[in-house]
């Protein structure tokens, strides 16, 4: 009895990362499992959620009419408030990849 290469292998599933590579997109390539650098990506996502929380309190204030900021100080607040969104995008991005569809559903046209 040969052994008969599988005919449906497992897909590679890529799972966006929370980082760039040289300001590219960064992949890591699962199948699905949990690996040192899934975990890795976890955390980093976990602390961007928290820096982004911690962000938008600390901009509130800043930003009311009462505030008497300079334009530098508002340039700065909305950068980080960019920054922080723009992580917190690749997080739901990455995270809605990962979500699998629904079974025997009707698709949306």
């Amino acid at each position: 009895m040969s052994a008969q290469p599988e005919t449906n292998p497992v897909p590679s599933h890529l799972r966006l990362l929370p980082w760039t590579e040289e300001g590219k997109p960064a992949y890591l390539s699962t199948r699905n499992t949990e690996t040192f650098l899934s975990r890795l990506a976890d955390r980093v996502e976990e602390q961007q959620i928290e820096t982004a929380a911690v962000v938008l309190g600390l901009a509130k204030p800043m930003v009311e009419d009462s505030a008497n900021l300079a334009a530098s100080e508002l340039r700065w607040v909305a950068r980080r408030l960019i920054e922080s969104l723009t992580e917190l995008l690749t997080i739901a991005e990455s995270r809605g990849q990962r979500i699998p569809p629904y079974e025997g559903g009707e698709s949306e046209e």
